[in-house]
């Protein structure tokens, strides 16, 4: 009986190994997963060309954007933006120093800053639920979030795919895909392997629910 209890033990070992999520997972498929030429469809892309910002809608109501798009408060206006989601906020270099009193003449705008840095040793991870809830309760009020960065791609990108992940249900691989289909992005190294944690924790979360 030892040698069965043995090997059925280093099997299902095995297979709750394999059914976890990696870092290096999601990197293959950001690598092979290829955002589509975005199509100049009526004035939208035209208006990201003559504002000077490079902004997309990667899910309903939800735009990822870079630091261009937080500032242009014009554009802001033109697209809707009813909550701004800083996650660079800062005055470092590859910071984005905008707050609270930066949109105060814009009525109606919700502001909230992560003072973080784009380095994998960043623990963006401590941001995820807030900033779920941010992005969520923005949508559900009717309204439209930006979510921005420097440049936009990696830890914006990466909050939207904790968003996607915590409140729309996706897993990981689907959430990158799903945005891939809009915008490229490029979380770095540690931000995918805490996006891959999250994704093992969730898993495990709803096999108990």
């Amino acid at each position: 009986m030892s040698w069965r209890y043995a090997y059925l033990t280093h099997y299902r070992n095995n297979d709750k190994m394999a059914d976890q999520t990696t870092g290096r997972q999601l990197q293959r498929i950001l690598h092979y997963s290829v955002t589509p030429c975005r199509p100049m469809l009526g004035l939208r892309r035209n208006e990201c060309a003559l504002y000077d910002v490079d902004c997309d809608e990667v899910y309903p109501r939800l735009y990822i954007g870079d630091a261009n798009s937080a500032r242009n408060k014009q554009y802001l206006r033109l697209i809707g933006i009813t909550h701004v989601l800083n996650t660079a906020e800062g005055t470092r270099f590859g910071q984005v120093d905008t707050g609270h009193s930066y949109y105060r003449d814009m009525s109606g705008i919700r502001y909230m800053g992560f003072p973080m840095i784009d380095q994998p040793s960043t623990d963006i991870s401590r941001y995820f639920y807030i900033a779920s809830k941010f992005i969520e309760n923005g949508i559900n009020s009717g309204g439209k979030v930006l979510v921005h960065c420097m440049m936009g791609m990696s830890r914006s990108a990466t909050c939207v795919l904790a968003y996607l992940m915590i409140a729309r249900k996706m897993t990981a691989a689907e959430a990158v895909r799903t945005v891939r289909m809009h915008r490229d992005i490029r979380p770095n190294e540690g931000f995918l392997q805490q996006l891959a944690d999250l994704d093992n924790e969730l898993k495990r979360d709803r096999l108990y629910y």
